[in-house]
């Protein structure tokens, strides 16, 4: 009976694991219809406590995507393995079970961006029908009778049975792995075409004291090198010709802009230093870019705010929304709608076709990427995606400095020893940065680079001489106001992690 149990086990598993790789499959064949484990695994994000979101971020970092969608499919694959046993016996447990895979899949897939209703409802019906064919298919032979109670009774029929599986199996992978492959391939946007000529001339890069260290974080990191914190588990893929951004709430015009509309306004461009919230010390989410769009404020005074808009709520076409105030952007700062980065058209992964950036503020409350609506609301009157899970409702980045070289751990020779980094402090600036050996050891004046802009970072380079041994270090920066970034610990939640980055170095 064991031997037939687990069988009938095996028999629900690779069911289970067609019906999700034909989910797959439509998913990268068709527009219209969104991977069945991404939808679900969505769901499971927003309805997830905040612990659980800071342990996935913490264990797997920027990978806690793919992370999440595999233990999706094993937590479907693990059901259909329960399904299977119990299906044995009672084979109304089969409609049942692929019944309810069905229902999540249709629930969770009509929830997301570009998702059309039929063509959802009829893959997902599919992929679960023929889940159930699978399972059907495989469990016959045991409930015929044709082994005894703990193995199939022949050669024959073992090898029947294996074949069919082996089918199975290789079928849900396949399908599976297509459908990801054709979903991942999204084609790059069309480069920037730009009529007009940027209102800000920013710097040449071959014109900057650039530190060319070895380890060392490059001054701009390139698109493909940029960090990416989103709630996206697949990039919306958005054909900016049906694209439109719209500007409502407490406004005395609304406003729709299309991708063609942003093209065809004056733009600036500006070097902007945006991070994560989530990010530790010495983490790396966070970079500095060339930003090339148009000016936050002109969009704003076109719609005309009302006496009560005190919040600027974003909001990303998969739903995703943050908010900050208004009236901040009369302090000069440069926020824009963002279509360029680095001189080329904002990559997929970064929002395209359009973005808000904000100097000055945690990517959480500002930045919205695959941005398709600006809606102006009181302070109190919503709460943006991060706030009800415990994070602050305003988020200005703190002043922070990072040790790039050496790295943690590594052994380097006696004598003059090179330490090298970035430092942040996005609309302040940063004065100087400071590092010194050992808990008590004195600090010593850094060498830094030449601002880009008062939003952007800097890279900062110190020389020390060192006999052989171990040795902490450590990195402080003081911003562009006389204030010293603070020693006092903090974790990221709920408005940004605070401390100096402390590494270890051997000297040999």
């Amino acid at each position: 009976m064991q031997g037939e149990r687990r069988l009938a086990g095996v028999a629900g598993a690779i069911a289970a694991g067609v019906a999700l790789g034909v989910g797959e499959l439509f998913a990268g064949l068709f527009d219209s219809v969104p991977s069945p484990m991404a939808a679900v695994g969505g769901r499971i994000i927003d309805a997830a406590p905040p612990f659980l979101k800071d342990f996935a971020i913490a264990v797997f970092g920027t990978s806690d995507k793919l992370a999440l969608a595999i233990g999706t499919a094993v937590v479907g694959v693990i059901v259909g393995w329960v399904a299977g046993i119990l299906a044995l016996r009672r084979p109304i447990v089969g409609p049942i079970v692929f019944g309810l895979f069905a229902l999540v899949g249709i629930g969770a897939g009509l929830g997301e961006p570009m998702a059309v209703g039929w063509a959802v409802i009829g893959a997902t019906l599919t992929a679960a029908v023929l889940g159930l064919v699978v399972l059907d298919v495989l469990l016959r032979p045991l409930r015929a009778g044709e082994q005894p109670t703990d193995a199939l009774p022949t050669d024959a029929a073992r090898r029947r049975f294996l074949r069919m599986a082996f089918a199975g199996g290789a079928a849900a992978v396949v399908a599976g792995a297509v459908g990801r492959t054709l979903s991942s391939r999204i084609p790059p946007p069309p480069p920037l075409a730009l009529d007009t000529t940027p209102a800000v001339t920013v710097p040449l890069l071959g014109t900057t004291n650039e530190f060319t260290l070895a380890g060392l974080t490059p001054i701009v990191v390139p698109n493909e090198d940029f960090y990416r914190i989103d709630t996206a588990l697949t990039v919306p893929r958005i054909d900016p010709a049906e694209w439109a951004l719209r500007v409502h709430g407490l406004v005395d015009r609304e406003v729709s802009l299309g991708y063609q509309d942003l093209l065809d306004m004056d733009h600036i461009e500006e070097y902007v230093t945006i991070a994560c919230v989530s990010n530790n010390v010495g983490g790396d989410l966070v970079g500095n870019a060339l930003w090339t769009g148009v000016r936050l404020a002109d969009v704003l005074e076109s719609a005309g705010l009302q006496a009560g808009a005190t919040q600027l709520v974003g909001r990303s076409i998969d739903g995703f929304t943050v908010g900050f105030p208004p009236q901040i952007l009369d302090d000069g700062r440069e926020a824009m709608i963002a279509i360029g980065m680095n001189g080329e058209s904002l990559p997929r992964e970064h929002g395209y076709p359009a973005r808000l950036i904000v100097p000055g503020l945690y990517g959480y409350v500002s930045a919205t990427k695959w941005l398709s609506e600006v809606e102006l609301t009181g302070w109190d009157d919503f709460d943006a995606y991060w706030v009800p899970r415990g994070w602050a409702k305003e988020a200005p980045i703190k002043t922070q400095s990072r040790i790039d070289v050496p790295r943690p751990g590594e052994t380097v020779p006696a004598g003059p020893v090179v330490f090298a980094g970035v430092a942040w402090a996005p609309l302040k600036g940063i004065d100087r940065v400071e590092v010194r050996v050992g808990q008590d050891g004195d600090w010593h004046g850094a060498e830094i680079t030449e601002p880009l802009s008062s939003t952007a970072w800097v890279q900062w380079m110190a020389t020390i001489d060192l006999a052989p041994g171990r040795y902490q270090v450590q990195v402080r920066a003081t911003d562009g106001t006389g204030v010293v970034q603070t020693s006092e610990t903090q974790a990221p939640r709920p408005d940004g992690a605070t401390g100096y980055h402390t590494t270890s170095v051997t000297v040999a």
